[in-house]
Parts: C-alpha cells; structure tokens; sequence
C-alpha cells in the first residue's frame, strides 16, 4: 500500500482509535490547542505520523475563516476575459505577485475579467488585486460589499463609496507625470509632430495618458496625431502605427501607449520606410526585455509590474491580517531613454524615477 493510499483512509477518528485517546485530544495534539500534557501531545503526534495522517489543511483554514488565497484579475478589456495573459505587463506582475504572496504563506488565483452575474463570488478569496478597474467597476463593488479587502486604484476605491475606504486598498501610478515626461523628452530631442497609438478604453492609465496628451498639445499650439484602438491585438496595433506613418505629413516621434512586441515594432517602421532614430523618435510603453536589445535599443516606459505587485501584496496581507499598515502607494513610471529616442550626437542617458 503507497503512502498516499494510506493517508487518504486515515482519518481523525483513526488516530484516535490507535492513540487510545478522544478525537478532541487529537484534534488539540495536532493543531497545538488545548491543555494537554506535553507527553500526550507528542504519543498523539508520533501516532499520527506513524499511520500517515495528514490533517486537510483547507478545512483547517476555512475554520479559521481564512483560505490564504489571494486573486488578481485585470479589468482592462472585460469582453476579453483572458486577454491580458498574453502582455509582458500582466505577465510579469502576476509572476512578481505569486512569488509575494508566497513568502506571506499566500497562493494566488487567476480570475477571468468578466462571468456570468457575480460568479467571482464563489471564489473563496481572502484578498483580490483589481488591476485597471474599468469606471464604476463591479467587481471592485462586489467584492468590498462582500467583506473581501481589495487593492485596486484611487478611482476605484473612490466609486466604490465611503465604506470602501475601510477594507480597500490602493497602488496607483502618476499617469500625467509619466506621459509628459515622455513627451517633454521628445520635444527636448527635436521632435515637433509627435504621434500617440493607445486604446479606447476606461482604465485610468489611458484616459490619464491620452488626456495628459492632448493638454500637452493644446498648451504648444500642436495638433494632436492620435489613434485609439477598439481592442488589443497586434495586427490593430501594426496597422495604427501605418495609419499614423503613411499621413500626408507623417509625424516624427511615435509614442506607443498600447504593448506590443519592439522588435515587430521597428520591422514595421522599417518597411514603411523610416529610420529609427533618424527621422522618426520612439518610445514605448512596455515591459519587453527585447527592447534593450534591439538595433537600436528602444527607448521605454515601464509601471513597474514587479514594485506594483509586491506592494499590492504587502497591502492586502496587512488588511487581512489586522496589521494597520499603509493604506497606498503611489508610483512614478520609469522612463529608459535608449538610442531610438536620443537626441542626435548626443549619448543617451537613463532616466530612472523612483517610486513616490
């Protein structure tokens, strides 16, 4: 008989049969309760082991009221409910938040960003990260109505009402400052006609980034050279960055708010006939480690996944184990300036902001 064979039989009452003692001597022994004599403890214990129990340590933490599992979705494209799999971004944050909420003895699951009602719900969830709540999202609603603590952003929380603020929680990122930042660092290297790719979409890192733009222009006297994408997906990315380089005056800095692959990116550019950073500057908003290794480098935009996760963790551990802790954090993005955005003649520098 394989040891798993003999610890799926063995029950409590089991061990207690062969202990010679009650069920609640073990269930005290075992879980380290009760006012037992240290020598009975270590019998039950020593018995226990001997016949292979192993205690169901989900019934354990479900009397406790707690699962130790923690959820993280991203609301970004909810008619897409797995969508955000596929970016560097969410990639590499939902990476940075497993291992985190290992070391605080946490699990993670994966939610879809949209089911049927509120089947969210079920899930028995100690805590949930909401990355890029969608306006007046309801599953940052329902889950604070429920008594779930939640991390999400300040907008969130905010919709959400007053009795948000107790359980919730929020990471948030200065999205004006970073795209001005960008568009500053351009104007600085010569570019006059800067176009934008991003997305039609209500999570606050658009809206903030487009809106920050569009100011941008309108205090220089420029016009806005925009293209807002329906959905995500390369080839609606690709044909953008086409629509936007074919004008009758084509633009000569491009800033890509929406995440695609650098090296595509620049393939792209060239076969349209532009030389990157000749007569067209780049940056990018993404989290792709290619982009330090492309000819030339590219020139990026980082939120800092990794920082935003461990942070994200770290609040919803506090909320949920009692600890008062921070009630946010705001980040700045990181701007990389590489060879794609540099000013001609000049050697590029890195431009690295740390979190606020």
């Amino acid at each position: 008989m394989s040891q798993s064979e003999r610890s799926a039989r063995v029950r409590l009452v089991d061990v207690a049969r062969a202990a010679g003692v009650s069920k609640t001597t073990v269930s005290d022994a075992l879980n380290g309760t009760g006012r037992l004599p240290a020598a009975t403890r270590e019998h039950v214990r020593q018995v226990a082991r001997g016949l292979g129990y192993r205690p169901n340590a989900t019934a354990r933490l479900l009397r406790k009221g707690h699962t130790r599992l923690l959820g993280v979705t991203a609301r970004e494209y909810v008619e897409m409910p797995w969508v955000y799999a596929d970016l560097a971004y969410f990639s590499q944050l939902t990476t940075a938040m497993t291992q985190a909420a290992l070391a605080h003895g946490y699990g993670v699951v994966l939610l879809p960003t949209s089911g049927p009602e509120d089947c969210w719900l079920d899930m028995p969830l100690d805590g949930v990260f909401v990355i890029d709540p969608v306006a007046g999202d309801p599953m940052v609603g329902d889950f604070l109505a429920a008594g779930v603590p939640v991390v999400s952003d300040r907008r969130a929380l905010a919709e959400a009402g007053s009795g948000a603020q107790e359980i919730g929680r929020w990471v948030d990122f200065d999205y004006d400052g970073a795209a001005r930042q960008v568009l500053d660092h351009l104007e600085d290297a010569g570019a006059e006609r800067i176009a934008v790719v991003a997305a039609t979409a209500t999570a606050c890192f658009y809206q903030q980034s487009v809106s920050a733009y569009r100011d941008w222009c309108a205090e220089r006297g420029r016009e806005p050279r925009i293209v807002c994408l329906p959905s995500p997906g390369v080839q609606q990315t690709l044909d953008a960055v086409r629509e936007l380089l074919t004008a009758q005056v084509p633009p000569d800095a491009l800033v890509t708010l929406v995440e695609l692959s650098p090296p595509l990116l620049l393939d792209t550019i060239r076969r349209l006939g532009r030389s990157v950073p000749d007569d067209l500057l780049l940056v990018c908003a993404t989290e792709d480690s290619a982009a330090s290794y492309t000819d030339p480098p590219v020139s990026t935009l980082s939120f800092l996944p990794g920082e935003t996760a461990q942070a994200a963790v770290q609040l919803l551990v506090d909320r949920i184990e009692g600890r008062e802790g921070d009630h946010g954090r705001l980040f700045s993005a990181d701007l990389q300036i590489r060879t794609s955005s540099a000013v001609p003649g000049r050697r590029p520098a890195v431009s690295r902001v740390t979190p606020g």
